[in-house]
């Protein structure tokens, strides 16, 4: 079986770098994209296979080598050894050919949309929220994502009761897609005047964006209201309706936006929202699997919900999805997020092979 799939990943890999070769294919774009993209996908599964044929190669040279006999003892102990390395690589690479084959989610690569909103807890609540909204943007600046603020409505305390912002760059959504759910937090809040610890959440929803291609809204679908804006934005803040909510009617959901001066920005952008958010429901109705939706991902926001759990006197955080607990706490909430991600990818590729048939 891994013998064929092998065979199948060289040639692959060879016919696509054969059609590379062939200047016409720069007068079709679309096909020259394609091949190229094909190519460059599979060059990690390439090199792990022409890895695994060298393995083999040696495996089989030194159990020749053994079977000819008249070896003395020291040179025949060595030949053993050399064959359990060979055997032992193989087996490694089996795994990881099968893994590298294991089809990518195409939405990975796509720019990304969080969503973060203050839950139980209410003060203590939007202050998390707010530390929340740093740990992610400074995780995506160590990435090299770019990312920009949509829509906030901040706390009286300074916290943030809701932020939806744009994350933009290579794997943006692929890199941010695990912090989707329900964050909890215990510690002892600065207004606790009798040190009692709290226990407070604030819910991540991270969704790819959508283009307009891939989804289609129809204007007569919209209910468009503009108003005042009520928060900071300079001059033109509560003398203009420059305030934008949008309702999407068939399914209810609402998007409201005003942290620009021009009405048609904060349109603009609450239908980029807008967007991200039909096309994740219509994924959950196609493949008929709630995760995906964006009201699973952030649950009720309740305390006995979470994927993770920040304990600030015990200076740890504990991700409930692959039981890995680190102390790094203020690392963490400075974005050193790596350990969780890879914990968690890893967790999803096993899960993938064990159902994959490769």
């Amino acid at each position: 079986m891994i013998d064929r799939l092998v065979n199948e990943i060289i040639e692959k890999q060879r016919a696509l770098a054969e059609e590379l070769s062939d200047p016409s294919i720069y007068e079709d774009q679309p096909r020259y994209a394609e091949v190229s993209k094909a190519h460059s996908d599979l060059t990690e599964a390439h090199a792990l296979a022409l890895e695994y044929l060298t393995a083999r190669q040696a495996e089989e040279d030194t159990r020749a080598m053994l079977d000819e006999g008249g070896i003395d003892p020291e040179m025949k102990d060595f030949l053993n050894e050399e064959r359990i390395k060979a055997r032992e690589q193989i087996e490694r690479l089996e795994d990881e050919i099968r893994a590298a084959m294991i089809e990518k989610d195409p939405r990975d690569e796509k720019n990304a949309l969080v969503e973060i909103r203050a839950a139980a807890g209410g003060d203590e609540a939007s202050l998390f929220a707010a530390e929340l909204l740093r740990m992610i943007t400074r995780y995506a600046e160590r990435h090299r994502l770019k990312w920009e603020v949509l829509s906030t409505n901040e706390s009286p305390v300074g916290g943030i009761k809701e932020i939806v912002f744009a994350v933009k760059g290579k794997n943006a959504y692929g890199t941010l897609k695990y912090e989707s759910g329900v964050h909890r937090v215990q510690r002892v809040p600065q207004t606790e005047s009798t040190g009692r610890i709290h226990t407070s959440t604030a819910t991540v929803a991270v969704l790819p964006e959508a283009d307009e291609v891939e989804v289609n809204i129809d204007a007569n679908d919209l209910r468009i209201d503009v108003y005042r804006s009520s928060g900071p934005g300079g001059q033109s803040v509560n003398t203009t309706d420059s305030a934008v909510r949008i309702t999407h009617v068939p399914t209810g959901l609402v998007v409201s936006c005003q942290d620009e001066k021009s009405q048609l920005q904060n349109k603009e952008r609450a239908l980029r929202i807008l967007r991200a958010r039909l096309q994740a429901v219509a994924e959950a109705e196609q493949n008929a699997e709630l995760s995906a939706d964006r009201r699973t991902q952030l649950g009720s926001g309740e305390r006995s919900e979470k994927i993770r759990t920040y304990n600030f006197p015990q200076g740890r955080v504990t991700d409930h999805r692959v039981g890995l607990t680190s102390h790094r706490l203020e690392a963490i909430l400075e974005g050193e997020l790596d350990e969780f991600t890879e914990a968690l990818n890893a967790q999803e590729r096993a899960e993938q092979l064990a159902t994959a048939e490769i």
